[in-house]
């Protein structure tokens, strides 16, 4: 019998105890892949309901936000907008009828196959319902037929210039109050360098004054920024200046984006996703948040953050477009502090990056760059036109950035000093998008078509110039389909003007928004602030003399001039000491002992000649009469029709008395402010008197800049201009002194004209953002009254110089704008002379209420200097200002002079003493019939001259300026050279 086995028993392994519970999950898992791969229909119901319960209850809603992370808006929808027959913006009611324009010069801003803009001659204009319904010259007739004649408002225009509302791209109207009020500013916010969640629209204050003084001007849209002190300072919104019937700020935005008012929760298609709009900031306007490696850290780790969170969001998208659900995932993975700065990635977002030097330029393009993201447009890109291919090197898509641009105002800051004139013509050569713009309130909204203007005049096409304001903002904001053009379907966005659009002194007539008339409106509609109650007309009866556009002249070769000294030419031109001879000169006019007289007019064709020997005119008149055979010597100028004009005298800026003004060491420095702090007693002078001639700085290049612009004399005091951000409120500011500007030093002779000028105080109200202490009204015209008492000792400067002001010696110039202060200003006048027993001389500078006294300024003499044309009520001191056309028909300026008031113009910043001449043009043709051509010279000459005291131009050793192609009213003319008697030479520039 054979012997049995043991049988052995062992514990079983751990791979082999858990291999089949793999394998069951295994097998598990691969019936659910297989599942997941069957159509839905394959499944049975209760495999359907077993695959449901991992799927969210909000599954459609997410999967509809991750589609719509990857739509972006179109800039040029396809579509609906283009055949709209009712505007989303229109309102019915009284006010907003039909307006058919008939016989209108249309400038619809539409390309023409050869890239020039549209422009139709005798065109008309049908508006319905909002929007433009029909534009052409032969609208159809069942167009008309459609409208009820009972609500159709026929405009006859005669020729007159149409085009699209204008659209200014950076201005601060509704969120900065007119008249500045602290309690209505809410521009900057001081919580941090990056504030995307900001929201201009939070703080539009939709009744500020501002919005109907910029819509006399033909500005319809704006893009309102906050924040220029912060890297982002927060969300900007494209408005419409019409207050709405509702009332609100969100009911003025065009286009609001999706969900801005908290309701519309649904996601749009993608030919309806609108637009946001972003503010960044760089350079020095940012310097209170660190330097400029400070504020790219804050910007590169702001984007960073959102880089984040946009990357969470797609991967929870990735996986829920993969069917993978997670339980604890149902909800969207977002940021509501970063969701803007993502959005900006997604590229849905217009970005304004408010960006100077070419340094900035250069880290805005990197940040971009870096982070993947598209820029809109540069503003106030004063280095762009140096560095175009930089500019292009932006994550831009297909398009480079816009750049938005001011003409003239340059230099006054580092990063603004290479800036140019010739910049808009230089970039627009290179096929850049010209934008012209504001920055409102530091430069007016009403000045926006004048940005326009000198871009023209300094070389941008005239087609150009005009899109600069109208079409070319629209389409970087990424609203050309609806505004900044005139075509069927468009927002009813129009200005009729009264002469040719680029014309200084050109006006509108009549503006709609939406088509609904907003200038002019009368009292009756209660929303008025300043209209006089006209009624508009409904034949339009333009100056036929001024309905094209001026003459272009030449800079070629001062732009490139500019380019090859990388923004810093040289500004001094050639000195011609020998035998000149102007040609071809249609009027001459000359200094005379009392005022300026015309020296030649030439008779029809007949243009004369100006010879030239020495710096001294020798002959005016014909040709015969002044040139013999034999002179081969001369040197020979045509002027094209061009004139011969006495040099002009600029007032109103430090100019040789700062180069940079935000750059403390290229200035004077901070003067004592008798009433808030003690004068240091080494002064020895109880109200710190200091004379601006130990200050003067000779070759400035604001002082260049204005003597090739023709201003040949500056009469400049310490005193700057009582606007925001720029000054304290100090009372005495010292005596001023005249110079000339081509002076090279002090000690050279001519340099100085008058040593001592004029005494300069201020009395204002405290400005809205005073922080320090601020002296009142009563106390500073109780210390004035003191002073010109002669309570103070003469041996002091003080005591001296405000003795000699109260017997007349010299002028006492005042800075005020407010009626009531002036009223008490000239009865202290009469209060001194009765007591004293002079005659003393009081002139007002700025004074935007003088309208309201000139019958009381005209019997005290009084004289006014007006620093503004075009006011605003930027203070409460201001608030009483008369705008002139369209709203008011008459200006400040004809109700002085009509009431025999002496009254001179000046500006108020040195870059602007450039637009001198431009200035009295635009008196000249707001004030006719008030004024002559002698009397608007006048305006910058021997008025001026007068109201300061100069008494150091003798009219036989004045300098005249030569302008070839017209006189200095005009823009069709340029300076070409200056003829100096004194020194004996003929700069020609």
């Amino acid at each position: 019998m054979s012997e049995k086995l043991p049988v052995l028993r062992t514990t079983p392994s751990l791979s082999r105890r858990i291999f089949p519970v793999l394998s069951l999950l295994v097998f598990c898992l691969a019936l659910w892949t297989y599942g997941r791969l069957l159509p839905v229909g394959s499944w049975s119901t209760d495999e359907q309901q077993q695959r449901l319960v991992h799927i969210p209850r909000n599954a459609q809603e997410l999967l509809r936000k991750c589609s719509a992370l990857r739509t972006r808006p179109r800039t040029y929808p396809s579509s609906s907008l283009g055949k709209r027959t009712v505007s989303d913006r229109y309102e019915p009611g009284s006010q907003n009828m039909s307006y058919l324009i008939t016989n209108a010069t249309i400038f619809t801003g539409m390309k023409n196959q050869d890239g020039s803009v549209q422009v139709i001659a005798g065109g008309d204009l049908l508006m319905t319902n909002g929007l433009v319904r029909g534009v052409g010259t032969d609208l159809p007739r069942d167009l008309l037929a459609a409208v009820e004649p009972s609500k159709l408002t026929v405009i006859k225009a005669n020729g007159s210039w149409v085009t699209p509302g204008l659209v200014d791209v950076n201005s601060q109207l509704g969120i900065f109050s007119s008249p500045a009020l602290r309690g209505a500013n809410d521009f900057d916010s001081e919580k941090g360098p990056v504030l995307p969640w900001l929201r201009s629209i939070d703080g539009l204050h939709t009744r500020d004054n501002g919005f109907e003084l910029a819509m006399a001007a033909g500005v319809t849209s704006a893009q309102v920024l906050v924040g220029a002190s912060n890297s982002i300072g927060g969300q900007a919104f494209v408005i419409k200046l019409r207050r709405t019937a509702e009332g609100s700020a969100f009911s003025m935005v065009v286009d609001p984006p999706h969900g801005l008012n908290g309701t519309d929760k649904e996601i749009v298609d993608e030919d309806h996703l609108k637009w946001r709009h972003l503010m960044q900031s760089c350079g020095e306007k940012t310097r209170r948040y660190g330097n400029r490696m400070d504020i790219m850290w804050s910007l590169r780790s702001a984007y960073h953050e959102a880089r984040m969170v946009m990357k969470t969001q797609d991967d929870f998208c990735a996986k829920a477009e993969a069917g993978v659900w997670d339980i604890d995932e149902s909800t969207f993975p977002d940021n509501y502090q970063w969701e803007m700065l993502v959005d900006v990635l997604r590229g849905k977002v217009k970005v304004t990056s408010d960006c100077s030097e070419a340094l900035d330029i250069d880290n805005m393009v990197r940040l971009s760059n870096e982070f993947d993201f598209p820029l809109a447009i540069f503003l106030h890109a004063s280095e762009a036109y140096l560095v175009p291919a930089l500019v292009n090197a932006s994550e831009s898509g297909n398009e480079a950035p816009a750049i938005a641009l001011l003409s003239t105002n340059h230099r006054h800051s580092r990063e603004s000093y290479r800036g140019s004139e010739f910049a808009p013509a230089i970039l627009a050569g290179r096929n850049f998008s010209i934008i012209m713009t504001t920055d409102y309130p530091v430069v007016n909204s009403r000045q926006l078509i004048d940005e326009a203007r000198k871009a023209y005049h300094f070389g941008l096409t005239e087609d150009l110039a005009i899109s600069s304001v109208t079409s070319a903002p629209a389409n970087a904001l990424g609203l050309g389909h609806r505004i900044g053009k005139l075509q069927e379907g468009y927002d009813a966005d129009v200005v009729m003007w009264d002469t040719h659009a680029l014309q200084l002194g050109s006006t509108p007539v009549q503006v709609w928004i939406d088509g609904i008339r907003q200038i002019p409106l009368t009292k009756t509609s209660g929303r008025s602030t300043y209209s006089i109650g006209t009624a508009p007309k409904e034949i339009v009866e333009p100056d036929q003399s001024r309905m094209s556009a001026p003459g272009q002249p030449s800079y070629e070769k001062e732009a490139q001039e500019t380019l090859d000294w990388d923004g810093l030419a040289p500004l001094r031109g050639t000195r011609e000491e020998r035998r000149v001879v102007f040609r071809n000169v249609k009027e001459v006019w000359i200094r005379g002992k009392e005022k300026i007289e015309e020296s030649f007019t030439a008779e029809g064709d007949d243009l004369g000649v100006v010879v030239v020997e020495q710096g001294k005119i020798t002959c005016v008149g014909p040709l015969d009469d002044c040139v013999g055979s034999d002179d081969e010597h001369a040197v020979e100028y045509d002027l094209h029709g061009g004139s011969v004009s006495p040099g002009l005298l600029t007032f109103g800026s430090p100019l040789g008395l700062e180069e940079i003004s935000s750059e403390p060491s290229t200035t004077d420095g901070q003067l004592f402010h008798a009433l808030v702090v003690d004068v240091p007693p080494i002064f020895h002078d109880v109200g710190g008197m200091v004379r601006a001639v130990d200050a003067l700085m000779f070759e400035t290049r604001h002082a260049k800049m204005a003597y090739r612009f023709g201003v040949t004399t500056a009469t400049s005091s310490l005193a700057k201009p009582h606007r925001l951000y720029e000054s304290d409120d100090s009372m005495i500011w010292g005596t001023s002194t005249t110079f000339s500007t081509a002076a090279m030093h002090a000690l050279e002779p001519g340099a100085i004209v008058q040593t001592e000028t004029a005494l300069h105080i201020r009395i204002t109200r405290p400005r809205f953002d005073v922080h320090s202490p601020a002296t009142s009204v009563s106390s500073q015209l109780a210390t004035l009254r003191r002073l010109l008492y002669g309570w103070e000792s003469r041996d002091t400067d003080t005591g001296l110089m405000f003795r000699k002001a109260a017997e007349g010696v010299i002028p006492l110039v005042v800075e005020v704008h407010n009626a009531d202060i002036m009223a008490s200003l000239i009865i202290l006048k009469a209060e001194v002379n009765a007591k004293i027993g002079g005659q003393m001389r009081m002139v007002f500078v700025g004074a935007t209420e003088a309208w309201l006294l000139a019958k009381e300024l005209s019997e005290a003499r009084v004289g006014v200097i007006l620093t503004s044309l075009k006011p605003i009520a930027a203070t409460w001191d201001q608030r009483r200002i008369l705008p002139g056309p369209p709203l008011t028909n008459q200006t400040t300026l004809g109700i002085l002079l009509e009431s025999g008031v002496a009254v001179g113009i000046g500006i108020e910043h040195p870059q602007l003493a450039i637009e001198t001449r431009f200035q009295l043009s635009q008196a000249f043709h707001d004030s006719v019939p008030f004024l002559t051509p002698r009397e608007a010279y006048g305006l910058a000459t021997t008025n001026l001259e007068r109201l300061l005291g100069v008494k150091g131009i003798d009219p036989e050793s004045a300098d005249l300026v030569a302008f070839d192609g017209g006189s200095a009213f005009n823009l069709t003319s340029k300076a070409v050279a200056v003829i100096s008697p004194q020194r004996g030479v003929v700069d020609v520039l």
